[in-house]
């Protein structure tokens, strides 16, 4: 009898469960022994934290960077080199962009509508409040201002060292060169063309494979970054500012299933097929709160849904620039609690204000380490909100931080799909075969079909 083996999601959840129960052990541990000279190594906290649960967490993140870059230049050129019309290419982008800007628009203006409505920083004492260093985001700020002006913006697309870019992680400049490179093979000859492509297929499909081997160690990933943070933070900062962190999810739940949920609809989608299929990249994006721990997997799913590889290779690694829901949602939220933290009313003129800085300032940035503060510092001094304010909420930002990149994922998928669909390269019939492929419907008489599977 074949004994039946743990699904990575549920993998995923154990170590989630455990980590958090192992990190409020730690940080109950760090409270009993302030100020005190640990006895032995294995009492002291901070020794567990930085001597294996940070490594070991380290690893995982490390080794997912590791993959990204090669996996969305190879993919990219593939792609681009298959579909090879300038003019078809330049409409797949310029729907993408103007997709990208109503969605995270609509993301901005429901989370101020909310943070309106509920007032999640009204009648807390400021006094209750734990604060935590955020002057490394302050010196972030200030690079990014620097840098971050429109003709700026535009010029950082193309890189000046493509070497330089990868080295760098630069994701935007890569799938600039990428695209250009993917154009200029799909114009030679075919006995030029073919090998070249064949060898970049070859590539993106030997990255697909490590990203599974990858995938084998996620567990292991979640259980110490978790177990990290509660040990850090624990659960006492939690408490004075349960209102927003309740706020904030709401807010998700709602953007996810209400509005992406209904542009699905008007695509021909279903939102909730679309987060089963998903579940596990949900569930290990929610407990590591990075989105590029999911990307190569995002781009291989939605391939296999039906989208084809050219749209799916550069609608991903795009949107985690551009197409950011769950922060922008966040931010907007965030700094409206703020401003009704120190008792500013903001009037109508200061929150379009807000909003359009908002617009702005959320693109192009997602290689900012803490993106979702430095974007928020470059925009509460536009409208005389202080940025003091951010400190007060640094404790609880990983808890909201875990949500946020959970809907940017779904986000960043449901858009592969609404391009490919709105260009008409949607292929129902392959989507379809997929579904019933997936692991939940076995055992249901639906029998798999031959051909690749993508592991679940």
């Amino acid at each position: 009898m074949k004994k039946a083996k743990l699904s990575l999601a549920w993998q995923i959840l154990i170590g989630l469960v455990l980590g958090i129960a192992i990190g409020a052990a730690l940080n109950h541990l760090g409270k009993a022994t302030a100020g005190m000279e640990a006895k032995n190594w294995w009492e002291d906290s901070s020794w567990w934290i930085s001597t294996v649960l940070q490594p070991a967490g380290d690893i995982f993140i490390r080794l997912i960077k590791m993959i990204v870059v090669p996996i969305v230049i190879a993919s990219l050129i593939v792609g681009i080199a298959g579909v090879g019309d300038a003019k078809k290419l330049g409409r797949i982008g310029l729907k993408t962009i103007i997709y990208f800007e109503i969605v995270t628009t609509l993301a901005i203006l429901v989370g101020v509508g909310l943070a309106n409505a509920f007032h999640p920083g009204a009648g807390i004492d400021m006094s209750t409040l734990s604060t935590v260093d955020i002057s490394q985001y302050q010196k972030t700020t200030a690079e990014v201002q620097h840098d971050h002006a429109f003709v700026a913006t535009l010029l950082n697309l193309i890189p000046s060292n493509i070497f330089a870019s990868i080295a760098r992680g630069d994701m935007l400049p890569i799938i600039f060169f990428s695209v250009m490179f993917g154009m200029g093979l799909s114009s030679l000859q075919a006995d030029l063309r073919d090998p070249l492509v064949k060898v970049f297929q070859g590539v993106s499909e030997a990255m697909f494979k490590v990203t599974h081997m990858i995938m084998n160690y996620a567990p292991i990933g979640v259980f110490a970054l978790i177990a990290v943070t509660v040990a850090k933070f624990g659960f006492s900062s939690l408490l004075p500012l349960a209102k927003l962190v309740i706020l904030v999810y709401v807010a998700i739940a709602f953007f996810a299933f209400g509005v992406l949920g209904l542009v699905a609809r008007m695509f021909g989608f279903s939102i909730l097929k679309l987060m089963r299929i998903l579940k596990d990249e949900l569930i290990l994006a929610y407990s590591t709160a990075s989105s590029e721990t999911v990307l190569p997997r995002i781009i291989e799913k939605m391939e296999a849904y039906g989208a084809p590889k050219a749209i799916s290779s550069f609608v991903v690694p795009t949107g985690y620039s551009f197409n950011l829901d769950g922060s922008t949602l966040y931010q907007s939220i965030a700094a409206l609690f703020i401003a009704q933290l120190y008792g500013i009313d903001l009037s109508i003129g200061q929150q379009l204000m807000l909003i359009l800085t908002l617009m702005v300032t959320s693109k192009g940035i997602a290689g900012v380490p803490g993106v979702s503060f430095v974007v928020l510092l470059a925009t509460l001094g536009s409208v005389g909100i202080p940025l003091e304010g951010l400190a007060f909420i640094a404790g609880v930002d990983r808890i909201m931080d875990m949500a946020r990149t959970a809907l940017n994922v779904v986000g960043n998928a449901l858009a592969v799909l609404v391009i490919a669909k709105w260009e008409g390269m949607y292929d129902a019939t392959k989507g379809e075969r997929y579904w019933n492929s997936l692991p939940h419907l076995r055992g249901r008489g639906t029998k798999a079909p031959a051909g690749k599977v993508v592991t679940e």
